[in-house]
């Protein structure tokens, strides 16, 4: 199977997948900024780079055909979204829909959109996490595939927070395109995905932990 990553930033799930011993041949990591850090990291890695900026483009529109020309000229199976900073238009997410994932950091549908972390704090909420979903024209709202699930710390600030959630978030992207790549996902008709060969879990996620008595 191949695939290609699309960054804006650092690329720390995009290195986690490239590291990852998984049946995918990365053709390509393109980026919309030309001093994304997670280029140089890809180059090292011995994968291809390739940058479409943004800011050379008159509107989202030409700047969504350039990049899907970029991608359509390596032919891929599967599109990974990892830390990819732009709203893209409806036409190009249509254009590979179903092919075509991202990952957001916290449970959805709850905290969709930026600053999840400080949201998540402000909230007082208990449990946080990570989604991995295949991308729909509507921000953070498509089927998802795999959700990882944390407790949030009296003592957490965001930093510390956002930290384990991504510990959380290299895990399950790994883990969604594994499945992806062999065939294991499927997009039911009532918008949910299933997961072939997955055992059942009976364990329990609670925090604050109950007393122990």
């Amino acid at each position: 199977m191949k695939a290609v990553i699309l960054i804006s930033g650092r690329g720390s799930n995009m290195e986690a997948l490239l590291k990852a011993d998984i049946p995918v041949e990365f053709a390509v990591v393109i980026s919309n900024r030309p001093d994304a850090r997670g280029l140089e990291t890809a180059r090292s890695l011995g994968v291809a780079t390739a940058v479409v900026d943004h800011r050379g483009h008159a509107d989202r529109k030409a700047f969504d055909a350039a990049l899907a020309a970029e991608i359509d000229r390596h032919a891929p199976d599967l599109i990974i979204l990892a830390g990819f900073m732009r709203v893209l238009t409806a036409d190009f997410v249509r254009r590979y829909q179903g092919r075509m994932i991202n990952i957001h950091p916290a449970l959805l549908p709850a905290f969709p959109g930026l600053d999840t972390h400080a949201r998540v704090l402000a909230a007082g909420v208990r449990v946080h996490g990570c989604t991995v979903h295949f991308v729909t024209p509507e921000v953070d709202v498509g089927p998802i595939i795999i959700q990882a699930a944390i407790p949030v710390l009296a003592d957490d600030d965001e930093a510390s927070l956002a930290a384990r959630v991504l510990e959380q978030e290299h895990r399950v992207y790994v883990q969604a395109v594994r499945w992806f790549a062999e065939g294991r996902l499927t997009l039911r008709a009532d918008g949910s995905v299933a997961v072939a060969g997955v055992a059942r879990q009976v364990t329990a996620l609670i925090s604050p932990p109950p007393d122990a008595r």
